[in-house]
């Protein structure tokens, strides 16, 4: 099988979204498979984990892995740096942009999610969901996502618009905006027992690694891909 032909068995076995190049990651051993994946590949090439997977699993330590506490650039204390930093990864992204989480309403951040997928047609997005929208602005945020791409076109053979909606209650939500240089990951409030409002500014080993997180939660998620599908996600709050 070619690796797209092997991508798209897959996706039949596990309803995801792999593809190629993530394909390619998992069989040279660059990244490690998800539980969900490897039960489908096991399914698909008939084979033992411990045969299909050892290759991964007996990886050497990674750069991130030893780069510990230094892979922080900045730890962000104020909702406007947090917001700031966030909006600076998605401008700074020109080859991926990976977002995670089912929360998002900040206008600022979200136009310029919107903003990145209209002017550069090469950048590959991934939105994971877990579970429904927290609200109308990310739906309405996705709905115009749509708008920008259609996630069944191929550019230069690459789709570039993933969206996606982990269902699994025992999954802990993430929440993250990860680009190939930079990442933000959004703390719990350092000021009180409400909201998100801190963080920490990633370099680019830890970016690297959330965008394979997320490109494999991606993955392993139910699409959520037609304007249809995005209006009919119900919404917890208003």
């Amino acid at each position: 099988m070619t690796l797209e032909g092997a991508a798209e068995a897959l996706n039949a076995f596990t309803g995801g979204a792999a593809d190629a190049s993530l394909m390619s990651a998992w069989e040279s051993g660059r990244r490690r498979t998800g539980k969900r994946n490897r039960a489908g590949l096991c399914q698909l090439y008939r084979e033992r984990s411990e045969v299909l997977f050892a290759h991964q699993d007996g990886a050497a330590t990674s750069v991130l892995e030893t780069s510990g506490t230094a892979v922080v650039v900045k730890v962000l204390t104020r909702w406007t740096d947090l917001v700031e930093a966030m909006t600076g990864v998605v401008a700074g992204a020109r080859e991926q942009l990976v977002v995670t989480g089912s929360r998002s309403r900040e206008k600022v951040y979200l136009a310029a999610i919107e903003t990145a997928v209209a002017q550069q047609p090469d950048l590959v997005h991934y939105r994971v969901l877990y579970g429904p929208p927290r609200h109308r602005a990310l739906v309405d945020h996705l709905a115009r996502l749509l708008e920008l791409r259609d996630p069944s076109a191929r550019r230069n053979g690459v789709k570039t618009l993933h969206i996606g909606m982990v269902e699994a209650t025992e999954a802990l939500e993430r929440f993250f905006v990860a680009s190939e240089s930079a990442a933000v990951v959004p703390l719990p409030s350092f000021h009180g027992a409400e909201g998100f409002d801190c963080g920490v500014l990633l370099s680019r080993e830890g970016a690297v690694g959330l965008v394979h997180h997320g490109r494999e939660a991606c993955a392993s998620a139910r699409p959520v891909e037609t304007t249809e599908a995005v209006r009919a996600l119900p919404v917890r709050l208003n």
